[in-house]
């Protein structure tokens, strides 16, 4: 079994890297592979690159660069710190060194160099072997904290920004982006070229300026824009929400999210799946049993809904102080059925109708209703004041015309 690890397993691009004037701009380290092409310039904090690596424009490094043997640099190497070179290095423009300058044999720089600090011409020593000489001429003097300082700074992952790693024997430029290893793209990204590899994940809002493809499976994250076609040999695509691909997607199976958009068409030779976020439905439940769950005069005040349709609820919500009315046992109806017997109020069974037919055999009973009429009079002459007393129907004794006059002149005839 083998136990070496290989960094260079995988394209790795973090996040924040971009493309600029045909320079790989990257916010920290940029590590590239032996037997590697990048035909544009490359920016970062420090810059390796193995052996047999090509370089199409310029090397910008803040700290330090090294390069390994038969490299070949088509512009000029600026670094901040220190500088290796190792044999048979060919630089086409100038190299400037602000630190110490190490150089091999047969070291070939077209426009000449310049270092701030000691300028050693010989193989530089291998990274790893240097930092295993140099802890071991610590640990001999008795100097343990200082070899400790060493393998904190040299030896510790804590690094602010991820580093760009190019596997070996890829092939970066503006046209395309060819390397056999799972290819990462971080946040937030802007890269020009196709990009080709044996698996691909694009990160939330990257920008890529060409096409995706793969052998295996492509994802792409949120808010990520792809100008170009997602095609893949036999795996599955996966199109996240807010995503924007203007091209075709051809692939086994398809996730596409509700709210992505695809310009081109689409060809599945699988399942299709498109997906929808719950995150609505089940904020709308949750809210609907919150409001079910609140009870009391304090949720009716604050649910316009209960204070419209409950009228009880509007009420004690409007007024929460005021109590229901109460309300005596005694009560009387405001309409009920004459014809039913009431022995709480009286005169309930003496109602006589307004019109009725009067018979032969009634004049003894008009003539008995006229004197009773008379008993009631009191002799003042103010029988207009009792309530009694109406006015749509006179007297028959006063008037001469009267129901019993009626009567009387027909028996007479």
């Amino acid at each position: 079994m083998s136990i070496r690890s290989d960094p260079l397993d995988r394209l790795q691009i973090p996040d924040g890297t971009t493309v600029e004037e045909h320079d790989l701009v990257a916010k920290g380290d940029v590590v590239v592979g032996g037997q590697s092409t990048v035909e544009f310039g490359v920016r970062g904090r420090n810059v390796y690159a193995g052996e047999r690596v090509r370089f199409g424009g310029d090397i910008e490094a803040d700290g330090e660069c090294r390069l390994d043997v038969w490299c070949d640099v088509g512009g000029n190497v600026l670094v901040g710190g220190d500088a290796y070179l190792g044999e048979r290095v060919h630089v086409a423009g100038q190299l400037i060194v602000s630190g110490d300058l190490d150089i091999g044999d047969d070291v070939d720089i077209e426009d000449g160099f310049e270092a701030n600090g000691w300028i050693v011409i010989r193989n530089p020593m291998p990274t790893i072997v240097f930092l295993f000489v140099y802890l071991s001429q610590l640990l001999r003097l008795g100097r343990d904290e200082d070899a400790e300082e060493v393998v904190d700074e040299f030896l510790t992952d804590d690094r602010e920004h991820e580093p760009v790693l190019v596997p070996r024997g890829a092939r970066v430029s503006d046209d395309a982006w060819q390397v056999s290893t799972p290819a990462q793209v971080g946040a937030d990204c802007r890269l020009h070229g196709n990009l080709r590899a044996e698996s691909i994940d694009v990160g939330r809002g990257t920008e890529l300026f060409g096409s995706l493809r793969a052998k295996g499976d492509i994802t792409v994250a949120p808010d990520a824009v792809i100008h170009g076609d997602v095609t893949t040999r036999g795996g599955d695509v996966t199109i996240a929400e807010d995503a924007h691909v203007r091209g075709d997607v051809a692939c086994e199976n398809l996730d596409l999210h509700d709210d992505a958009e695809v310009d081109g068409a689409i060809r599945a030779r699988g399942a299709m799946n498109i997906t929808r976020e719950p995150a609505d439905d089940d904020a709308a439940a949750d809210a609907a049993d919150d409001a079910d769950a609140g009870t009391g005069t304090d949720a009716a005040a604050d649910d316009p809904a209960a204070r419209s349709d409950d009228p009880a609820r509007a009420i004690e919500t409007v007024a929460p102080s005021v109590g229901p009315r109460e309300v005596p046992d005694d009560t009387t109806p405001a309409v009920r059925r004459a014809t039913d017997p009431d022995d709480g109020v009286s005169g309930a069974n003496d109602l006589t109708p307004a019109i009725r037919r009067v018979d032969d055999g009634e004049e003894s009973s008009a003539d008995d209703a006229a004197a009773d009429a008379d008993d009631t009079d009191d002799g003042d002459g103010d029988d207009a004041d009792d309530p009694g007393y109406s006015t749509s129907a006179p007297e028959p004794a006063t008037n001469g015309h009267g129901l019993s006059n009626a009567i009387a002149e027909a028996e007479k005839r």
